[in-house]
């Protein structure tokens, strides 16, 4: 008996599915401009940015004079309903409903939502906004509190003889087996927002040991989490952020960056200004996802201003030590020193003014200890790189999947990544 009343939500959520599809076909079939956005999708099974804010802008029109300027949320959810039911590329796999990067009730957000507050805006010719809401709040992400449980751990005289031991031994074996003993003992350290800036000093083996940020990252999830970028990213997400990269308005550095990602890998780059095929496959992912709009706190950033917060260049034949001392800001970024950028012959992760080197000398494998090194030292994301970031720690990563705000052009761009068909890398 108690399958018949799942079996009848089934049939309503298909039926109400079905009749948003048809109210939001209807409406672009009767609207100017409509037909473009469905010739569009039968064309090529997805729609730019461009296309998406014309359909947005054609239904909230319509919800607008049906519902008048403040539609009830159910409205708008059966028009966001609508919208990944007619074009199913759009919607988003990892989120509850699907549709939250259109419409998201529990937030107010998404791309209904902020149409319908600019039209809101223009009624009141002006007036204030509203500050946002204290839903706002994020529950995942490298601040997130997380019970950590790993076999074999020091405590107390033992852990502290470690931790001396680990000031004046050079074995690397053991440097590694002792600092895996203590992680526990670090962790909470860490967590303690006193004791993250002196983390480094009592622990100085992360300045000239690579591979340390890795084991702790380990330790913290474990090693299919750790590894899931450098296996994902060269076989699906590259080939798929390069075809999203080109449909985005043409700039110098835009064509610079898919020139380099399209030069095939051993060849040599004519440019030395041009970083390689793996950096320049990540920044294009930062140009997908750019600074947020500026505030009172974070002032508005171009994406190309945003690079220098992920990556800097340094010149090998210049001093890391005059680098360091104009830095300030909390936040880890890579130091990428080399003759020029196509050919990088060591990386660094600046922190706290101190650097710590990087167990590779290769682009992606550089980026994934600099992602790692912001949950192994509680530290949270740029500003200006949220975006970028959240897309990787939940759509590459899957960490807190559920758990993490996301904007909606985070989960626009994981729908149509994900749900396009299987690009696989050619190198």
């Amino acid at each position: 008996m108690d399958e018949i009343p799942w079996k009848m939500q089934k049939i309503d959520n298909a039926n109400n599915a079905l009749s948003a599809k048809k109210r939001v076909e209807g409406v672009l079939q009767s609207k100017s401009g409509g037909e473009e956005v469905l010739q569009e999708y039968k064309t090529t099974e997805t729609l730019s940015d461009a296309t998406r804010r014309q359909m947005v802008n054609i239904l909230v029109a319509h919800m607008i004079d049906e519902h008048g300027p403040l539609p009830a949320k159910a409205n708008r959810e059966e028009y966001a309903l609508g919208i990944v039911t007619l074009f199913p590329s759009l919607k988003d796999p990892y989120s509850k409903k699907g549709y939250e990067h259109f419409y998201d009730a529990a937030s107010s957000t998404g791309y209904i939502s902020w149409r319908l507050k600019t039209i809101q805006r223009k009624i009141r010719r002006g007036s204030l906004v509203a500050p946002s809401s204290s839903k706002d709040i994020l529950y995942g992400g490298p601040n997130s509190q997380r019970n950590v449980i790993v076999e074999r751990q020091l405590n107390g005289d033992a852990c502290q003889e470690a931790i001396s031991l680990l000031n004046h031994t050079t074995d690397r074996s053991l440097i590694f087996q002792k600092m895996r003993e203590t992680f526990e003992h670090r962790h909470k350290l860490i967590r303690d927002a006193s004791g993250r800036t002196d983390i480094l000093t009592m622990f100085p083996r992360f300045l000239d040991t690579k591979g340390l940020i890795d084991q702790d990252f380990s330790l913290l999830f474990n090693e299919e989490t750790s590894s899931r970028l450098l296996q994902k990213w060269d076989v699906f997400f590259k080939p798929n952020v390069i075809k999203e990269a080109k449909r985005l308005t043409s700039t110098p550095e835009l064509r610079s960056l898919v020139q380099s990602v399209e030069i095939p890998q051993g060849d040599d780059q004519d440019t030395a200004s041009t970083y390689n095929q793996e950096m320049a496959s990540l920044l294009l992912l930062l140009h997908l996802l750019p600074p947020p709009p500026g505030g009172q706190k974070f002032p508005k950033i171009s994406a190309c201003d945003a690079v220098e917060r992920l990556v800097v260049f340094h010149k090998s034949c210049c001093s890391l030590e005059e680098h360091l001392w104009g830095q300030q800001g909390l936040q880890p970024y890579l130091l990428a020193v080399g003759r020029q950028k196509s050919k990088i012959d060591s990386f660094y992760i600046v922190m706290d003014k101190c650097l710590i080197p990087c167990k590779a000398n290769h682009s992606l494998e550089a980026f994934d200890e600099l992602f790692k090194a912001h949950f192994v030292f509680n530290v949270s994301y740029d500003a200006a790189l949220m975006s970028f970031y959240t897309f990787l720690q939940t759509t590459v990563y899957n960490i807190d999947i559920g758990k993490m705000k996301e904007s909606p052009r985070v989960r626009d761009l994981r729908a149509r990544l994900l749900n396009q068909p299987l690009v696989l890398s050619s190198e």
